[in-house]
């Protein structure tokens, strides 16, 4: 049981930290002055229509993030084959090459859908 009082006074502390936070915001914030903007969605610097409710909307946004999760993935997994390039052989080659092509196989993919074209 020794063994776990560390992690367990680490967990306490976060928990502490977290409840803490939400708690002291209430008190330290500034006035709460609701108004109509305030309480009005964000959607990504476009104003809300009504039209869009009901009507189609432009999913541009979304098609930039899964272009950068796609490519931020292949970073993640590519640092650690760069750093253990000698110890792993021709498996970890292989298998690299194999993601590579995957990812490249995605990436035309957007790239012949238009997903890259910066209207």
């Amino acid at each position: 049981m020794e063994l776990y009082v560390p992690v367990l006074a680490l967990t306490a502390l976060a928990a502490a930290f977290a409840v803490g936070s939400v708690v002291m915001s209430a008190f330290v914030g500034g006035p709460k002055r609701y108004n109509r903007n305030k309480l009005e969605s964000y959607e990504c610097g476009i104003d809300p229509t009504p039209q869009a409710l009901s009507g189609r909307f432009p999913v541009k946004y979304y098609t930039v993030a899964m272009t950068f999760i796609i490519f931020d993935i292949e970073i993640v997994f590519l640092y650690p084959w760069a750093v253990y390039f000698d110890e792993l052989g021709w498996f970890g080659f292989l298998a690299v090459l194999l993601f590579l092509v995957n990812i490249t196989i995605a990436y035309v993919y957007e790239w012949r859908r238009g997903g890259l074209d910066w209207d």
